[in-house]
């Protein structure tokens, strides 16, 4: 069987089991399936074809007899000369001086290594069979413990014994619809193709897989959350909800229309709501917030808005404060500063239910805190909380509506993987009267001179911000430090302006303080590291430094930038870097080139890759084995479509052509994802 502990396998006792075990693979189907990573080219090659620093294999004949010679500690270097027609060249293995009997004068023998042209010289790998027969190699994932040979014999005999016992997991239709290989001949052919074509059909196949397997059990996960039983019905009153939204002193636009629209729907009906609302910096996403929770309200419901700084829960609370005045709501805040006194007091007013809505941080889901009919939960900045956080705050009630929003705008494919059990909603226009961020990039020794043209903005009574990557000064980064630079601009600008620091060491309190003093025009210069990215508001804020900008995401970069340009001045961002490589110009030169986020995130995606894009790592994304969020793209949409499509049809799970698929496809299997 399959199924089957590899230690049924030959060669396989009690401690390479252990080695296997490290590297996830427990059974012989963890072992087939066990994919390399890449593959190297291994066709033989002539000197006068071949690139300096290339990767290559040489074939020639050995003319001088390998010697090895031992330095350092348990290190050797062996070396020996090779003639490819007329031309003579040196070979040297380090530490592979067992290498050293297959070695033979007057041999011809296939050595695959680095070339060196300027020394004429070949870094051996390895030593390949005189009669090659595939033109690549595999290379897998493995440890000190186990080498690559090894895996591949084990992979081979696992084949051999157990190859005609691997499953089709695809329905027929979809092998046929989009002519894949079979998954027994993929899987082979991911490990001993007969030739790169072969080799591109398995990937393709397992690609394919991949993705319409997660998206099998994400499609599930939504219909489980979308079921008639599993949700409330917030039936809002549509007159006082009509008469709030009319009473704003701004137009919402059609995008804030729209969304607003689709969240009323999904309150009103029985389903359960799962929604991620998207929208960039400013695209007033707080506003559409506030008419979900006063709908959920005019329901006789509770709202709870989750938000990860006190800062930002802050803030929130005085906008909505300001939406809802003179409606008679009742509003609280909830964080980890708040009162004793205080706190009792909103616990009691939230389980008798005479608190309408609560502002928080991670303090609303605290064991005590207890709603008496919670209907809506709001998290801003999502991503900033992990999973357990989240699910522990829809439990706070029963089976609350739940909506996710986030400024950080998100490629479409990471959309779809991270959030695929979700309806999405976007924000994709600004706001009347918003001017753009006019955006440049200058070297550090640009750096004082463009502080004389800032004065210019500080005389028209505007204020500033500069942005530093680190607090302290650290010797494994050559990066400017909030701390000097605060030093630098008070010298700098004394006696005329006042200038603060921020950062994330300091007390909550603390930060507050310095905040409020900046948003009242205390202080003209705010010095701070990236805690004032998400959410802070001063419309007085025309300009922003950011100091060592190539170490930021472009992500990172856009919602740093979007702490300025919300009032009615002419802004601007200003990137001080001095990047090193052609990265980091390219990112640095696009972010002078769009404002737009959604842009921005699909470049950051394409640069640095699915798991920076958020900034960090905790992005809820899977790990796929082939599968590229960034090169697969079309592949994922394709698979997704595929799988909402298997979905509709009634009780797929008994129906013959399903039936294979049924066993891989739990009911519950997309939920480890999450946790």
């Amino acid at each position: 069987m399959i199924t089957q502990p590899v230690s049924v396998l030959p060669g396989v006792g009690e401690k390479r089991q252990q080695v296997l075990a490290s590297l996830g693979i427990f059974t012989i189907e963890d072992l087939l399936t066990y994919y390399p990573f890449r593959y190297e080219d291994i066709q033989e090659r002539n000197l006068l074809e071949i690139n300096d620093q290339e990767k290559v294999t040489l074939k020639g004949v050995v003319v001088s007899a390998p010697v090895v010679s031992r330095f350092g500690y348990k290190k050797s270097r062996m070396q020996f000369r090779m003639m490819q027609e007329h031309a003579v060249f040196n070979v040297s293995f380090f530490n592979q001086s067992y290498l050293k009997d297959k070695v033979e004068v007057g041999e011809d023998i296939a050595v695959y290594g680095k070339w060196d042209a300027k020394r004429k010289s070949l870094a051996g790998m390895k030593i390949l069979a005189s009669k090659q027969e595939e033109d690549f190699a595999p290379i897998y994932h493995v440890t000190k413990a186990i080498r690559q040979t090894t895996l591949i014999e084990l992979i081979k005999v696992a084949f051999e014994k157990f190859g005609n016992q691997i499953e089709e997991n695809l329905p027929n239709h979809l092998i046929e619809k989009y002519r894949l290989m079979p998954r027994n001949e993929a899987v082979r052919a991911m490990h001993f193709p007969k030739d790169p074509k072969e080799n591109q059909l398995a990937k393709r196949r397992v690609v394919f897989e991949e993705f319409f397997m997660f998206q099998m059990k994400m499609q599930g996960l939504k219909q489980k959350e979308h079921s008639e039983k599993n949700g409330i019905s917030v039936l809002y009153d549509v007159e006082r909800l009509k008469n709030f939204t009319q009473s704003l002193p701004f137009e919402l636009t059609e995008a804030q229309k729209r969304v607003t629209n689709e969240i009323c729907r999904d309150l009103r009906s029985p389903r359960h709501m799962q929604r991620l609302l998207q929208g960039d910096v400013g695209s007033g996403k707080t506003v559409v917030a506030a008419i979900a929770l006063y709908a959920t309200m005019t329901a006789g419901f509770q709202g709870a808005l989750m938000v990860p700084t006190e800062i930002l829960a802050q803030q929130h609370l005085e906008s909505l404060n300001q939406l809802f005045d003179p409606l008679e709501v009742s509003i609280a805040l909830l964080t980890g500063s708040t009162k004793a006194r205080d706190r009792r007091a909103i616990l009691t007013g939230l389980a008798n239910g005479e608190i309408d809505i609560i502002v928080g941080t991670h303090a609303l889901i605290q064991k005590d805190v207890e709603f008496s009919n919670l209907g809506l939960v709001i998290t801003d900045e999502q991503h900033r909380f992990g999973v357990n956080q989240r699910k522990v705050l829809r439990e706070k009630g029963w089976h609350p509506d739940v909506l996710f929003m986030t400024a950080t705008p998100i490629p479409r494919t990471l959309a779809i993987t991270a959030y695929g059990e979700m309806d999405v909603s976007i924000i994709d226009e600004m706001p009347a009267g918003r001017i753009p961020v006019k955006t440049s990039w200058i070297s550090q020794k640009q750096f004082d001179s463009t502080l004389d043209w800032a004065q210019a903005e500080l005389k028209k009574g505007h204020q500033m911000y500069v942005i530093c990557p680190l607090i302290e000064e650290s010797e494994a980064l050559d990066v400017k430090n909030a701390t000097e630079i605060y030093e630098h601009l008070a010298a700098y600008y004394a006696p005329d302006y006042k200038v603060s620091l921020l950062h994330g060491k300091m007390k909550n309190a603390e930060k507050e303080t310095i905040m409020e003093e900046f948003k009242d025009a205390g202080s003209q210069i705010l010095v701070s590291t990236t805690v004032i990215e998400v959410g802070v508001n001063v419309p007085n804020a025309t300009v922003m430094f950011i100091i060592d900008a190539d170490r930021f995401g472009l992500a990172q970069l856009h919602q740093l930038r979007g702490r300025v340009g919300r009032g009615s001045d002419a802004s601007y961002c200003i990137l001080v870097a001095n990047p090193k490589n052609e990265m980091g110009k390219e990112r640095m030169k696009i972010m002078t080139e769009t404002n737009n986020g959604f842009v921005l995130s699909e470049k950051d995606l394409e640069l640095r890759g699915p798991g920076e894009v958020f900034g960090f790592r905790q992005s809820g994304l899977p790990q796929f084995l082939i599968a590229d969020l960034v090169n697969d793209a079309n592949i994922l949409e394709v698979a997704r479509d595929e799988a909402m499509a298997v979905w509709q049809i009634k009780d797929w799970q008994i129906l013959p052509e399903f039936s294979s698929l049924a066993k891989v496809v739990q009911p519950d299997a997309g939920e480890t994802y999450f946790d």
